[in-house]
């Protein structure tokens, strides 16, 4: 389910039963609690910076500054990181209106996009409308290919091995975030290849310790050294490179300061 979906239907629930928000609180609390336990991560992954993806490109197209879709940051690492391997191969797994996959689209060599069918989702309670948004803005993009299904019983094994840039961003619970990371490492083409997790964070400073979890279980015990949060943006990443990290902290100083142009296309 969407996020905005989520959302709504989170409040609804809350208002009709206040009490749910303690629980709400109680699980995440619980997850916390099992990642300091297994991992010892009391503050989450460590931070790579932010800039070091500047020097690949700075500036994102599209944006819509609509409900539902990613920072700015967000777009814009994933734009970097499919300049920087060069004329990559994507898959992207929960798309919504495809800004995600447009940004990649860029600099990438093709593009696959992975959404719930409007048949799944008219099942799930959405109305018509809402099923029209998913990837509707990339729906007529020659490298950009739309893929229909559940990512919890989808078939993977044309894409097996083939994929330089995996983008998760499907569902966030736990179950789910462990399936969507078994799967993009299952995709991976190589030792050079990369995984971005969005909703890593619940800001770009705080953790989401349920979609944390889920990361380091599905992530092979060999490869969770190089899992790391991206400061300024909601983003988790398999980066499989040598670079600086920090340790997380919060609040976190405003060290950096950016500068945004914005431009009707």
């Amino acid at each position: 389910m969407n996020k905005i979906g989520k959302a709504l239907k989170a409040i609804r629930l809350i208002l009709a039963k206040p009490a749910l928000l303690n629980l709400v609180l109680d699980f995440e609390d619980n997850y916390k609690k099992e990642v300091s336990k297994k991992y010892k991560l009391d503050m989450g992954l460590k931070k790579i910076p932010f800039n070091i993806f500047l020097d690949e490109v700075n500036t994102i197209l599209p944006f819509t500054f609509l409900e539902g879709g990613s920072l700015p940051t967000d777009y814009l690492l994933l734009a970097a990181l499919s300049k920087k391997l060069n004329q990559p191969v994507c898959f992207e797994i929960g798309t919504w209106r495809g800004e995600s996959a447009l940004n990649m689209a860029r600099f990438a060599k093709h593009v696959h996009t992975l959404n719930l069918s409007k048949e799944e989702l008219s099942q799930m309670g959405f109305d018509e409308m809402y099923g029209l948004m998913q990837g509707s803005m990339c729906k007529d993009v020659n490298h950009i290919s739309q893929l229909w299904g559940n990512s919890a019983t989808f078939d993977f094994s044309t894409y097996k091995n083939k994929c330089d840039l995996v983008f998760v961003d499907g569902d966030h619970h736990y179950p789910g975030v462990v399936n969507d990371t078994r799967v993009a490492f299952d995709l991976l083409k190589d030792d050079k290849s990369v995984i971005v997790w969005h909703d890593y964070g619940n800001g770009t400073e705080t953790v989401r310790w349920e979609v944390l979890l889920g990361i380091l279980d599905g992530t092979p015990a060999d490869k969770r050294k190089h899992l790391y949060s991206v400061s300024n943006t909601l983003c988790a990443v398999y980066y499989p490179y040598p670079v600086e990290s920090f340790n997380a902290v919060f609040p976190q100083k405003a060290e950096n300061v950016y500068s945004v142009m914005i431009q009707k296309k």
